[in-house]
């Protein structure tokens, strides 16, 4: 099956039906078999595996969710990717054209795709940062104009540098995988279930009711947000750039944010997310060697943090 596509200001990408099934019985044969070779992997997000199609020259990016357990369930987060997206273009963010199509899963649930145009490597944030010596202070400073401009209590961003491309000369932004929205009381409406789900099931009780929220709430305060960019800054080894993002930012965001006041961030995230992945790699080796079961996930292999 094959939702109806979201509009996000341009006409977005279909991958249809039968190449989507074709999609899904490919990532079934690697997690059985613990091989990727089939697919072409773009790129893995905590929640998301992105896959490019056609696998010998892609042309989109397609981000495979955690399988949902129904159909009502597929349909209401694609329903909420689609306002999250409208939302974001309301508040002056221009989104790469987005579509949600969702496919039976190998195990009978469903598996939910994002759907959008492959991005040229030479258009991502990172890369053009990376080729300026200067730090792409211009480039930089555009992403917090809108992030400043688009969050607050009922609307949250990602706003790290490698979310982020220019194409045909405009800045566009990409992932909206987690639609980072609240309701009037300040809760969030992603589902904290969903965002939890690929983490071992014994701990996932306490990640979603005590860490989860810290996490995404963070993300609906705008100098959070921008304290979260220039770390990750860091961490895609582009230290040239911190300087300048720094006299950005506090142009644009008080109290100021210091070098310090990153560092502890960076070291801070680094550790979360580096712990987390450890207990999912745990959890792969207990589920494949133990209880022999397939591991519903394909995790990255070392991370540089």
């Amino acid at each position: 099956m094959s939702s109806d596509p979201i509009v996000s200001g341009d006409e977005p990408p279909v991958l249809g039906p039968e190449r989507l099934a074709e999609l899904e019985r490919l990532v079934g044969c690697a997690l059985r078999s613990g091989d990727t070779g089939p697919l072409r992997v773009l790129g893995y997000g905590e929640i998301s595996l992105v896959l490019g199609w056609p696998t010998t020259r892609p042309t989109l990016a397609c981000k495979r969710l955690p399988v949902f357990r129904n159909e009502q369930g597929a349909g209401a987060y694609g329903a909420l990717i689609a306002e999250y997206v409208a939302e974001l273009v309301r508040r002056g963010v221009r989104v790469v054209p987005t579509g949600w199509e969702t496919t039976t899963s190998t195990d009978g649930r469903f598996a939910g795709y994002v759907v959008q145009p492959a991005v040229a490597e030479d258009t991502l944030a990172p890369q053009i940062v990376a080729a300026d010596a200067g730090g792409s202070p211009e480039l930089i400073a555009a992403i917090m104009d809108a992030t400043v401009g688009a969050v607050d209590a009922q609307v949250g961003l990602d706003a790290q540098l490698s979310n982020w491309a220019l194409v045909d000369g405009e800045l566009r932004y990409f992932d909206v995988t987690t639609p980072l929205l609240a309701g009037a009381d300040g809760r969030t409406r992603l589902d904290l279930g969903l965002l939890t789900q690929p983490l071992p099931a014994a701990i996932r009780p306490v990640v979603r009711r005590l860490v989860a929220p810290g996490l995404v709430g963070a993300y609906h305060q705008p100098r959070h947000a921008v304290v979260d960019l220039i770390g990750n800054l860091l961490k895609e080894r582009l230290e040239h750039a911190v300087a300048p993002a720094l006299s950005a930012a506090n142009r644009r965001v008080s109290p100021a944010i210091t070098r310090e006041e990153v560092d502890r961030w960076y070291r801070s995230d680094a550790r979360t997310w580096s712990a987390l992945l450890r207990l999912r790699r745990a959890d792969r080796w207990w589920q494949r060697r133990v209880r022999r079961r397939t591991y519903p996930y394909l995790l990255p292999g070392p991370i540089r943090r």
